[in-house]
């Protein structure tokens, strides 16, 4: 982690830019590093947009938890349909991790395969 100190002053001389994604439009992002936080709170125009805002000698980061979505139910999430385009692209690798790679107190794995187990029984169901 960066000292608070040097964060701060990244952020004051521009170097560490924090921008929400209805603020990308129209800018090219050129020898940067560029972080999507929270992906699956994104629709499909906003990831297509974020995207294709990546200039010469970027690297493009979307992390993303699909289980997590908070968009309206009539408004999915663009985060798997962007993973399902991209998947077969040279140049993009994609990292899918799982429970087995929560860091955080045990019982949180505990807690995310319920729900998992809750889901799988309600698809078993539902196609009954």
């Amino acid at each position: 982690m960066m000292p608070v100190q040097k964060l701060a002053e990244n952020i004051e001389n521009g170097i560490i830019q924090i921008a929400p994604l209805a603020f990308m439009r129209g800018r090219t992002l050129d020898n940067a590093f560029v972080i999507l936080d929270e992906a699956q709170n994104a629709t499909l125009p906003q990831v297509k947009m974020f995207l294709t805002r990546m200039g010469r000698s970027a690297k493009f980061v979307i992390t993303g938890d699909v289980t997590q979505v908070d968009l309206p139910r009539n408004q999915p999430s663009g985060l798997l349909p962007t993973l399902d385009m991209l998947r077969n692209i040279e140049g993009i690798s994609l990292i899918e991790l799982d429970e087995k790679d929560i860091i955080r107190h045990e019982l949180v794995t505990k807690v995310v395969q319920a729900f998992r187990k809750r889901d799988e029984e309600r698809e078993r169901d539902e196609q009954r």
